[in-house]
């Protein structure tokens, strides 16, 4: 009866075992599995401080710390940047304020030169015309002197014989005498004239020389423009560099690694945070190439990570590498001497995880993997 029951549990066990041999080997047919995995990131980044230096005056996050778009993670210390930008603003206040007096200056030294030269123009116009109808006024006066001239000598002459009174000749002579007299203040009005004319010719020419200073303030005030403009350009940068202090993260994500300490002094460029990019997670797989028939892009993938065995994520192939990891080793196999061991190469193949909480998963991370064969 003992040999009975002990021949049914043989039997029973042997059972058991084939059936679990059987989904065994049916699973490893149906899915290729293997325990070469690892987390992997394709965008983590090494965020620094652009062109700016200095002192490191707050950390706001600590390792494994979730970070938002936009959010400022460090800050350095812009005292220095702040009192530069003070400097510069009240520079380009300084030239503002000369330039706007040579402004006013140029305008009111533009105004009186139209004004004199306008002046000197209208006296010059007006006294040329003086000097022509004086010159006329001479020629006539001077006309009426050669015929009074002719009127004395011949009462004169008269007057010697005694054919006139002398009353009559002091008349003519007198006449003669006050044509000699207008004719001599027509001179000196002309002579006059002559000197106000010069004197409005010389304004129109001071005038003009006027308009020299105007072109150097002009010149001036352009160069001080320009001072102007290079100096708002250097506000413009040190004001980006101010803003530059503060470390912003370009994206969602997990803070990966902290390289730095508050208080310490350091160089643009030098890495303050690494950020893991939400979403950016996915499943390295480096698969033997004896499992790799049957899978493609787009099958289906069970992962499992050593770290969080409670955890189950599924995924699906999105990326098969077209060489193998070996193509890419710091030092690749020679085998050109003719000594060669057959090895198992490894095809890496990307997952994209479709289900599963991503929030806990590190880069780096280990785990297994099952990928259904596609037929």
């Amino acid at each position: 009866m003992k040999n009975k029951i002990g021949i049914v549990i043989i039997l029973l066990l042997i059972a058991v075992f084939s059936v679990f041999a059987f989904k065994w080997v049916k699973h490893r047919m149906e899915y290729a599995v293997t325990d070469a995995v690892f987390v992997e990131s394709d965008s983590m980044a090494n965020l620094s401080f652009y062109r700016v230096k200095g002192r490191i005056v707050k950390l706001q996050k600590k390792e494994g710390d979730y970070v938002k778009k936009g959010e400022v993670i460090a800050v350095l210390d812009d005292t220095d940047y702040r009192t530069k930008l003070e400097q510069i603003k009240n520079q380009i206040e300084s030239l503002r304020l000369k330039k706007k007096a040579l402004q006013e200056k140029l305008s009111k030294i533009e105004e009186a030169v139209k004004i004199q030269i306008r002046t000197s123009l209208l006296n010059l116009q007006q006294v040329k015309a003086s000097i022509e109808a004086t010159k006329h006024r001479i020629s006539q006066i001077e006309k009426e002197i050669q015929l009074a001239k002719k009127d004395e000598e011949r009462f004169r002459s008269l007057l010697k014989k005694e054919l006139i009174p002398e009353r009559k000749y002091d008349l003519v002579k007198t006449k003669l005498d006050v044509l000699l007299e207008k004719k001599k203040y027509a001179q000196k009005k002309l002579e006059e004239l002559k000197i106000q004319q010069k004197k409005a010719e010389e304004g129109i020419t001071l005038a003009e020389n006027e308009k020299k200073s105007i072109k150097e303030l002009k010149k001036e005030i352009e160069s001080l423009s320009k001072k102007i403009k290079s100096l708002e350009k250097q506000k413009e940068d040190v004001e980006n560099q101010i803003r530059y202090t503060k470390l912003i993260s370009p994206y969602n994500g997990r803070i990966a690694k902290k390289f730095v300490s508050e208080g310490e002094v350091i160089p643009s460029g030098r890495p303050v945070y690494s950020v893991v990019p939400e979403n950016s997670l996915y499943i390295l797989v480096l698969l033997e190439e004896t499992k790799l028939d049957g899978i493609r892009v787009g099958s289906k993938a069970n992962v499992y990570i050593d770290a969080y065995p409670d955890k189950k994520y599924r995924g699906e192939v999105f990326e098969i590498n077209p060489a193998t990891a070996a193509k890419f080793a710091l030092v690749p196999r020679d085998v050109t001497a003719g000594e060669f061991t057959k090895v198992a190469q490894r095809i890496p193949v990307k997952i994209r995880i479709t289900e599963g909480d991503i929030s806990v998963l590190k880069v780096g991370l280990g785990g297994e993997v099952e990928i259904k064969k596609e037929k």
